[in-house]
């Protein structure tokens, strides 16, 4: 079965999702949308799903003031986004609106050439944030029409990390459509020539620095020589393949330095990003504050074997936290959780170039540099593409503290999240709002409330409340809807 057929099949059917102890409930829909939304000579369409909850608005006369709370979707399956954005679900019977959860294209169930999507470069060549700002118009116009002298009704966009880049880019390109934006965690300043390669992983490191003992850094930095000193034997080989009980056993020095190098990284990097203060399971099943769990088994000054004893042991705690797993899988850093790597790979090769770098002094990785050129080398040997490096800079040039022409967006970050040093800190337009959250990992405050909430992020909610009502009044008195 073909995924556009699952789609179109799965079209009307209501589902229900957990967060935590809350239960929520939608309908899943599709919508036709232009394959290429900016060429006048084809017409090839797909269909795109979105996630509807219309229990909490209200009918008749009091309808066209009541919001829409709409979802940018991301890299991801658009269930994955709804499940772990329990504040918008608290906010809607408060605020009687609609909820509103769209998929981005190349995603999910979302594919326009259904399982040929990722086949070419050429199908691939659609998978733009341009093409899925305009399919997330598109809806919006369609679900959100004016009624005769009546306006659309309000829309407040959201998003978390790279859709927390579309919701801020979509009230940028699209303010008749939206009123206003929670950007949460969204990096859009993590370009070339914008922020320093190397903060990515300065931040990320501080966070394993202060999660329980340096020695958890100092051994992490430690492990990367360790294990490359292993890969160069047969018999190194083996006993890497015993300790770690890979799914597939490394048989080169390259599956060590490479494969299981790169996911390392990614493991490192996504653990910091949910570093909840509560267990959760939007990238892997992880108990609360996990990287603190994880240093807890790296607390002390290791070398040799038993450095790799306590690695493999510190690592369980992101791949098998629930005790299912029964071997590694470093081919992917996201097995099961609805996240693609596959699509954002080629994205990252377009217009999402997004430099990081590593010196081994200032951070806990090995000594890596950024080379533009190397990097688009890359590109064009896998997907015979060159990246455009200043793409994304349309959206505001370097998205600076002044944002002249921008209106109604708050940028909230946390500052234990790795991504933040990409995004937006500072402002001088006093409708463009900056939400620092000190204990936040990345986008805590989207997700719903929990007593183990930091206090920051329960303030930062509350700002984001203030700023969406002061949003809905202007909208209101402007279009004249009440």
């Amino acid at each position: 079965m073909t995924a556009a057929l699952w789609v179109a099949l799965i079209a009307g059917l209501s589902a229900a999702v957990r967060d935590g102890t809350a239960t929520y409930v939608y309908q899943t829909k599709t919508i036709d949308v232009p394959i290429d939304h900016f060429t006048y000579t084809g017409e090839a369409t797909f269909k795109l799903r979105y996630l509807i909850n219309d229990t909490y608005a209200p009918g008749g006369a009091d309808l066209p003031a009541s919001p829409i709370l709409f979802y940018a979707g991301n890299e991801g399956d658009i269930e994955l986004f709804a499940q772990n954005t329990g504040f918008m679900w608290e906010l809607a019977p408060k605020l009687k609106a609609t909820l509103l959860f769209v998929e981005h294209r190349f995603y999910g169930h979302s594919l326009p050439f259904g399982n040929a999507s990722y086949d070419s470069p050429k199908n691939l060549g659609y998978l733009t944030s341009e093409q899925a700002l305009a399919d997330f118009a598109l809806v919006l116009r369609t679900l959100n029409p004016p009624n005769g002298t009546t306006r659309a009704r309000p829309v407040i966009a959201f998003g978390g990390s790279y859709g927390g880049m579309l919701a801020a880019w979509i009230r940028i390109k699209y303010p008749h459509l939206v009123a206003g934006a929670i950007a949460a965690s969204a990096p859009v300043r993590q370009f070339a020539g914008v922020t320093d390669c190397g903060i990515f992983n300065q931040i990320l490191t501080s966070v394993y620095q202060v999660a329980y003992t340096a020695d958890c850094a100092d051994n992490i930095r430690r492990s990367w020589t360790t294990l490359q000193n292993y890969s160069t034997s047969a018999d190194g080989l083996r006993l890497l393949n015993e300790k770690f009980k890979f799914c597939t056993n490394l048989t080169k020095g390259t599956d060590v330095t490479e494969t299981l190098f790169d996911y390392l990284t990614d493991v490192y990097g996504n653990l910091a990003m949910i570093n909840y203060p509560y267990p959760s399971s939007f990238l892997a099943p992880v108990p609360a504050y996990p990287v603190r769990e994880f240093c807890g088994r790296l607390a002390q000054n290791y070398t040799g074997v038993e450095l790799l004893d306590h690695l493999q042991s510190a690592l369980s705690i992101y791949y098998n936290y629930d005790g299912k797993a029964a071997c590694l899988n470093i081919n992917s850093s996201y097995d099961g959780t609805g996240i693609s790597d596959r699509g954002w790979d080629f994205q990252a090769c377009t217009e999402m170039v997004m430099p990081i770098c590593a010196d081994g002094v200032h951070d806990m990785f090995p000594p890596q540099q950024w080379n533009m050129q190397t990097y688009a080398d890359k590109c064009f040997k896998k997907y015979g593409v060159h990246p455009r490096r200043h793409a994304l800079l349309n959206y505001g040039d370097e998205f600076s503290s002044k944002f002249a022409s921008i209106t109604n967006i708050v940028f909230s970050n946390g500052l234990l999240d790795p991504w933040s040093g990409g995004g937006v800190l500072r402002s001088s337009n006093e409708n463009v709002k900056i939400v620092l959250i000190p204990e936040g990992a990345h986008h805590l405050d989207l997700r719903a409330s929990n007593p183990a909430d930091p206090a920051s992020v329960t303030r930062a909610r509350a700002v984001h409340v203030q700023n969406i009502q002061k949003w809905l009044t202007e909208y209101r008195k402007q279009r004249k809807v009440y």
